[in-house]
């Protein structure tokens, strides 16, 4: 009998919840090829997350993922006896103060809200539609890495049969429990575990208590605390800090309690139990294997949303690295910046989950509280310090609203509204497919198209007022903070890597030298 022949991929993806489905669909469309196992033979019957971000809606709306936005603004949430009983108060869904800023328009793009069982038949479709390869029913059964890459053996589910795999990068999005992190002997650090959540997902005709667009109720009675909330689509969850086994007449009982009307008919779906804990890994990479969303943070529930949209996040992070080091464009030094990028916007948001309303309480007494950063900060002004940014100091705070930044290099391209060819739409259409090189003066061009011969890099031009005009004058010197003479370099995720305030003596040579150290294209650039 022959050996199997061994397969191979660039990258081999080991989970298929959002966060690995979302890793296919970042890495199929900057065209790298993708192996995707997941053990199940589907998505989880208890939908879990539910809430997308602004930046998330970004980052699939440029993978040509659309999901459909949220009419009538931000949820809404209230501390009642029951959904029927007497409700207490309101609790404001951003950080106090935030309401009272102007508002300004940050992005295209709206938050929404969409069950996870929903939406990875979505990410899965579009995973396919690229070109990724997604398989099933299949888990990962062992691993072994060296120099060179990832040797991994899967097993089918089906019939068993088990084969090797052989994959220059592995991403680990296999969840809180992650066995490749194990694997790996990776630690994690944090608050640790909060408690134990027991969970029932049903059905009711409860729309009626939907008013005001207030649909996340915290219940407090003197014998039962508990959170309920609705997927918007018929079914409603219903979390308990408790590890209780409950049949289905002591789960109907509990519901009926909560909602506060035992003439409910109540449809049973499913059950959950998992842990609210919080906790990262103590490093986000292990030689050519990366962590992300579950297996690299487990953050608990809160209202920005930080779980899945963080996940998310690092594997839209991860994949145009790994695409520019696989076509041989970056040096492999560029994959160190992952961790150093995304482990402390991991550790940002746990500690602003614990400076909120919602777990504060968790904290020791007498622990420091941080303060709080606004909804805006969080969501569109973090900052990334790492290689592959330049100008980003150690003293600069971590978040900021992005108007406060002015384009400062590690933060997110402000966007603003610009017009072409008769169409009108933001700046940010025009990133996240490479790397751009933005001016109002026209002698940046050449530096940019010189790129390919120095550096094997390409660089577009996008040339102010001539290529694309701003709808407000002035708009794009003042949000990207440079002269009618400077330029800012965006990465292929939409982060200023770069820029130059006013002309430089070379701008050619300034061009250069920064994108061969931002790509580290290091020996390339040093062979010259």
């Amino acid at each position: 009998m022959t050996e199997e022949k061994l397969e191979t991929t660039p990258v081999l993806i080991v989970g298929g919840g959002l966060v690995g489905l979302s890793a296919a669909v970042f890495l199929r469309r900057r065209g790298v090829p993708t192996v995707l196992v997941e053990k199940h033979p589907g998505s989880s019957a208890h939908p879990r997350a539910i809430g997308y971000t602004t930046r998330t809606m970004e980052l699939f709306h440029a993978a040509g993922v659309e999901l459909p936005p949220v009419h009538g603004g931000k949820p809404r949430r209230a501390r009642v006896a029951s959904l029927a009983g007497e409700w207490f108060e309101e609790y404001p869904w951003s950080p106090a103060g935030a309401a009272s800023r102007p508002e300004i328009e940050y992005s295209p793009m709206r938050a929404t809200a969409l069950a996870q069982d929903a939406l990875e038949p979505i990410l899965r479709d579009r995973a396919i539609e690229l070109g990724a390869d997604i398989r099933m029913s299949t888990e990962l059964v062992e691993f072994a890495q060296d120099d060179s890459g990832v040797t991994a053996t899967l097993r089918r589910r089906a019939d068993g049969h088990e084969y090797r795999l052989r994959a220059q990068y592995v991403v680990a999005a296999d969840g809180v429990r992650s066995p490749v992190r194990k694997a790996l002997g990776i630690d994690r650090t944090g608050r640790g575990l909060l408690s134990e959540q027991r969970s029932i997902l049903f059905r009711a005709p409860l729309d009626e208590y939907l008013v005001h667009g207030v649909n996340q109720f915290e219940i407090e009675q003197p014998d039962l605390t508990g959170f309920l909330t609705t997927y918007n689509d018929g079914r409603w969850v219903f979390m308990i800090a408790d590890d209780l086994e409950r049949d289905e007449n002591a789960q109907r009982a509990l519901l009926r309690k909560a909602i506060g009307r035992a003439d409910i008919d109540i449809e049973l779906i499913t059950t959950g139990r998992w842990e609210l804990a919080a906790l990262i890994a103590d490093r986000f990479a292990y030689g050519r294997v990366f962590l992300a969303g579950d297996a690299a943070h487990q953050l608990p529930p809160n209202r920005g949303g930080y779980g899945a949209n963080t996940g998310i996040e690092d594997v839209h992070n991860l994949a145009w690295k790994l695409a520019a080091v696989l076509t041989g464009e970056s040096g492999s030094e560029l994959l160190d910046t992952y961790d150093a990028e995304r482990r402390p916007i991991a550790w940002l948001r746990h500690e602003q989950i614990f400076a909120r309303a919602d777990y504060k309480a968790h904290l020791e007494t007498g622990a420091a509280t941080a303060e709080i950063i606004d909804d805006d900060a969080m969501e569109l002004g973090q900052l990334y310090r790492s290689a592959a940014i330049l100008g980003a100091g150690p003293e600069l705070p971590r978040a900021q609203r992005p108007e406060q930044w002015a384009g400062q290099p590690g933060t997110r391209a402000p966007h603003i509204p610009v017009r072409a060819n008769g169409s009108e739409f933001s700046i940010l259409e025009l990133f996240q497919r490479g790397w751009v090189l933005l001016s109002v003066d026209g002698r940046w061009a050449s530096a940019a198209a010189g790129m390919v011969t120095e550096l094997g890099i390409e660089v577009t031009f996008v040339h102010i007022g001539e290529d694309v005009e701003p709808v407000v004058p002035e708009a794009f010197q003042t949000a990207y903070g440079i002269s009618a003479q400077g330029a800012s370099l965006i990465r292929p995720d939409g982060y200023i890597g770069w820029r130059a305030v006013t002309a430089p003596g070379d701008p050619d040579r300034a061009l250069r030298d920064a994108l061969a150290e931002i790509s580290r294209a290091v020996r390339q650039f040093a062979e010259r």
